[in-house]
């Protein structure tokens, strides 16, 4: 049964930083690129940053380049995106995706939410 959770969201104050974790099962997971999508209230979802496997190459939205890192460890099947100088604009559930183009193969999890605030 394929699987990502994601954790780590919260309620942080501007300037803030928080780390995402989404952990995968049920697949294999080297063999997927990775990426964080987050979608705020009233907006459409939108990619955030990806990385692929095994290379670890990654890419960023605008948004996120020079304050948001996206990293993963294919020994834990574990995603990671560590977001710095956080403001109200990144308030949003944030979600992990795991994908094989190649294939026609998404998975998504859940989300979690993340809510900067003072």
């Amino acid at each position: 049964q394929v699987q990502l959770v994601e954790s780590g969201g919260g309620l942080v104050q501007p300037g803030g930083s928080l780390t995402l974790s989404c952990a995968a099962s049920g697949f294999t997971f080297s063999a997927f690129g990775m990426s964080w999508y987050r979608q705020a209230p009233g907006k459409e979802r939108e990619l955030v940053a990806t990385v692929t496997s095994p290379s670890g190459s990654t890419n960023y939205a605008d948004s996120a380049k020079g304050r948001f890192t996206i990293s993963r460890d294919n020994s834990k099947n574990m995603l990671y995106l560590q977001m710095n100088t956080l403001n109200s604009e990144d308030t949003a559930v944030y979600y992990c995706k795991a994908s094989r183009p190649q294939y026609g193969v998404n998975y998504w999890g859940k989300g979690t939410l993340v809510t900067v605030s003072s």
